[in-house]
Formats: C-alpha cells, structure tokens, sequence
C-alpha cells in the first residue's frame, strides 16, 4: 500500500491544492442534514431571529462547512487507499489534493471548528467537540468506528441530527436546551441510523471487499433494509406520542401523517432495497425532515398547552 495517496495518479503533483478541490474534499453537499437540523434546533428554541442572528449564521457556518467538512476531510484522507480503487477521481487519489494536504486541511479544519464552537457558548463548545470526537473516531484507526455499522452509524447520525439540534437551541437562547428539545433531538437522532443504513448500500461491494461491516454487508440488503426502517420508523411514532402527550395534538397528528406515508414507499423500499435505496432517500427522507420541522415548531415555548410550561 503507498504511503503517498497520489501515487499512481495520472497527474502531475502540485504543490498546494486548488480552491475548487478543497471545496470538493469538504463535500457542500453533505452539508444540508446539519444545517438542516440546526435550523430545527432555532426554531425550537423560540428565540426571535431578528435579535440573534449572527449567532444564528455562525452557528449555520459551524454545523455545516466546518464541522461536517472537516468530517468529509477526515473520511477521505483515511480512506483515500479504499478510494483509489473505488473512486480514483476523488481529490485526493487524484492527486488534486497533493501528498499529506488531506491530513493539514482535516487537522486545520478540527482547529477552526473547535474555535469556533468554542465562541458560541459552552453547550455549543461541547456538542462542537463531541461532533469533532465522532467524526475522528469513525474514519481513524484506532476505532474507525465505520467498520462496524452498528457503531459508526450511530456516530454519523449524532453528528448529522442530534447534536446540531442541540447547538442550535443552546445558541438561541444562550442557556442549555429545554428537557423536551434534547428528548425530541435523540429520537430523531436515534432514526437517522436508519437513513445512514440506506446510504450504505451504494457501496456494497467495496465495503465488502474492504473489511467495512457496513449493515448491508454484515445482515445482507433485506434485513438491513427492514432494521433500517425499522430504526427510522419507531422513534417518529415515540415523537407522536410525546407531542400528544405535551398538548400539541395538530403537530402530532401532522408527524403521524408523515410517518404514514414513510411507511407506504417503505414496503415498496422493501421488494427490491438495493435498486429502490436512493429513490427512498430522495422522497422518504425528506418527510422525516419535515417531520423534524413540525416537531421543531411545537416545542417552542408557548406553542401547545403544556409545552413549554
């Protein structure tokens, strides 16, 4: 195996990397679940915008380019050996992100994230530096926790869903999250095991090939599809209950008739999991998110009798 990730590349080596390849090393388009859920974290907290929004961008800044690029750098340095077989077109086997530049900008990026957390507030410093732990933990030896998809699911799905949510509402109101806020950010981060599971089967071969114990390699695509949506499905039906037992019954109802509809391109998802896996990552997901929305909305303080109070 190369000690330099380049080796074998068609290019030529340069010295530094180029912009536009640091900015695809960090992957934008991963960054949408942790803004996402950051937003539901504002909103939840029931502070008004207008008053704090540049703690609201900084912390939009910290749950996406930073912290989940830096987790994009970390997963691409040590996997550019896996990726040099897999997708040699990525910046780093390419050689467009030229000899150890994967490790500085990661490392760097760890840095800055950190700082930056660190000025939101202590809640937003821990949830920056436990996202930051998690992101190590399941690209670098010794856990590379990815190897297991029990494990390294559950990290990627803290960092994508929980803890966003709960830097956002620390951010907001500048004190710790209310009691239902963290409940509600752990369930739906306890789902988003089950969307990490569907992502995996992309990759079925190589995970395979590689020793990753992804969930479809290790319980075959079937199972691991129904565990997937199994995950996916029970802690939504724990938020409708919750929601209808804290007063907000129109938003129960409205997270119910999402799950619903999960629930039908669900049994489609499960005739043929490995072909249907993107299609229901593209439409069933995106009802969970909105699900996470509503529910952000009727946690806000004053929303629902008995919420809040």
């Amino acid at each position: 195996m190369p000690s330099d990730p380049a080796v074998g590349s068609a290019r030529p080596l340069a010295s530094a990397p180029a912009p536009f390849a640091v900015l695809e090393l960090l992957k934008p388009v991963t960054w949408f679940p942790p803004v996402w859920a950051f937003g539901c974290g504002v909103v939840s907290s029931g502070a008004p915008l207008s008053e704090r929004w540049p703690l609201a961008l900084a912390g939009l800044l910290l749950a996406g380019p930073m912290v989940c690029g830096m987790s994009q750098a970390v997963n691409d340095w040590f996997d550019r050996h896996v990726d040099a077989v897999n997708e040699p077109g990525r910046p780093i086997p390419s050689g467009r992100i030229p000899g150890r530049w994967g490790l500085w900008i990661a490392l760097g990026w760890t840095a800055l994230s950190l700082l930056l957390g660190l000025s939101l507030g202590p809640w937003a410093a821990g949830a920056t530096a436990v996202g930051v732990a998690l992101a190590w933990a399941y690209s670098a030896p010794p856990l590379r926790l990815k190897r297991n998809g029990w494990w390294g699911n559950t990290a990627v799905a803290a960092c994508y869903e929980g803890l966003p949510w709960i830097t956002g509402a620390a951010v907001m109101a500048g004190a710790a999250p209310d009691g239902r806020v963290l409940l509600v950010a752990a369930l739906y981060s306890a789902g988003a095991h089950g969307i990490m599971t569907l992502n995996d089967f992309k990759s079925v071969e190589g995970d395979r090939r590689f020793g990753i114990g992804s969930l479809p390699v290790r319980l075959g695509p079937e199972r691991a599809a129904r565990a997937a949506c199994a995950a996916m499905a029970a802690p939504q039906a724990a938020v409708v209950a919750l929601l209808l037992g804290w007063g907000a019954a129109w938003q129960a109802v409205a997270v119910l008739l999402l799950l619903l509809a999960q629930l039908a391109l669900m049994a489609r998802l499960l005739r043929n999991p490995r072909a249907l896996a993107p299609w229901y990552n593209a439409t069933g997901v995106l009802l969970y998110v909105l699900g996470m929305l509503v529910c952000a909305f009727a946690l806000r303080p004053g929303a629902a009798a008995g919420i809040g109070g």
